[in-house]
């Protein structure tokens, strides 16, 4: 704690220099949101606004004491343009926070770059391991999940229910690469065996010529993350192609989050691991399903719960630091402290900065993400890499 002045020359000089600059507090928190708002993940992106901005509103629009303004930009889930749309954010619109992204290659990217600028930096949904492993930084956080998470969550699922022989699918880049290995690492820890892991250039939907390998197979059970558009088509093509019924499909929540409506009855009985599911039940998560609705006239999913977390953990950052997004080692104590209490369940941050958290294994029934159990519980990412303390 610095000493008092007590010349008074000294408190003159503080009393101008106080006089010259404008309050702390009198100044907006700038929020960059790098999201898709075109392209498969565009709904994706718009309902991660949606989660945050509630959040903000609930507390009268500030955070910390401060007015909280945003700019936009649109990642375009496109990992090439990255550096220019996070540069634009930090040089050209000064902003005091990132938030983003939904693609793993874009948030990496954005992560890169808040590590080299310090800017304050979480991330609502990419998983991207890195992110919370060998790129851990005192000013990086996420509130979602690591890729590794629901892929191992799903294969401990998978295995539980009695299935031994599995084929894995999913888009070839990071995200999917990432939930296939944790996927593999739980479910052949527990017994079961991957007999072949299928992959499809992203963005491509075109699935016919993998489910005819998967239909020769004859698998227990697969095992696939898509999301967005990707995830309606490829659920509507697995059912059509008669493979529903005869091998049981799998997946990290992303394959029914969000996509239920467009996915029909397609999408009945398929099992997912997440974080969160549509039918909690919990005082906390009607009350945040009820605002949401009321705000925008629609119901919410992980994407939006993600935000809105984000927005809660920037709000006990701020809190901590009297609205200082500067302060990255009094932030990162108060909210690796803070339990945060969540729509999903009450979780935890750990030393990597990545969530603790709840993972249930649900199954659709009636359109709805119904809890069939807890999958893995408390299921914390080992952040290998991180050399944060």
């Amino acid at each position: 704690m610095k000493r008092l002045m007590t010349s008074p020359c000294a408190v003159i000089a503080a009393a101008l220099t106080m006089a010259a600059a404008p309050a702390q507090s009198a100044d907006p928190i700038k929020v960059g949101m790098m999201l898709p708002s075109t392209g498969t993940y565009a709904r994706l992106g718009n309902n991660i606004k949606n989660g945050f901005k509630l959040y903000v509103q609930e507390q009268g629009g500030k955070l910390g004491g401060r007015e909280i303004e945003y700019v936009e930009v649109d990642s375009e889930a496109n990992p090439a343009k990255a550096i220019d749309n996070v540069n634009k954010l930090i040089k050209q619109h000064e902003v005091d926070v990132l938030l983003g992204s939904v693609h793993s290659g874009v948030a990496l990217a954005m992560a890169k770059r808040a590590k080299e600028s310090g800017t304050l930096m979480i991330v609502p949904n990419a998983g991207a391991d890195k992110v919370t492993g060998p790129m851990c930084a005192p000013n990086i956080f996420r509130t979602s999940f690591s890729n590794w998470q629901p892929g191992y969550a799903t294969g401990q699922a998978m295995a539980e229910d009695g299935h031994k022989r599995a084929i894995t699918i999913t888009w070839k880049y990071g995200a999917g690469e990432e939930m296939v290995k944790g996927f593999k690492a739980s479910f052949e820890k527990a017994g079961g065996k991957v007999i072949d892991q299928l992959y499809v250039p992203f963005p491509n939907v075109e699935f016919q010529a993998l489910l005819t390998q998967i239909a020769a197979a004859k698998p227990d059970a697969v095992f696939a993350f898509f999301a967005g558009g990707g995830a309606v088509k490829f659920v509507k093509d697995y059912a059509a192609a008669g493979l529903k019924d005869a091998f049981p499909l799998y997946g990290t929540g992303f394959l029914t989050d969000g996509t239920l409506e467009a996915q029909g009855a397609d999408a009945e009985g398929v099992k997912t691991a997440l974080h969160y599911a549509d039918a909690l039940g919990t005082p906390r998560d009607n009350a945040f399903r009820e605002a949401y609705a009321k705000a925008y006239g629609d119901q919410p999913d992980v994407y939006a719960v993600q935000a809105y977390d984000a927005a809660q953990l920037l709000g006990i950052g701020l809190a901590a630091t009297g609205g200082d997004v500067h302060k990255s080692a009094e932030f990162s104590a108060a909210v690796r402290a803070a339990t945060i209490d969540s729509p999903r369940g009450q979780f935890t941050i750990s030393k990597s900065h990545n969530p603790i958290q709840n993972f249930y294994l649900r199954e659709v029934k009636g359109g709805v993400n119904q809890v069939v159990r807890i999958a893995s519980e408390a299921l914390e990412d080992p952040g290998r890499g991180c050399r944060m303390k």
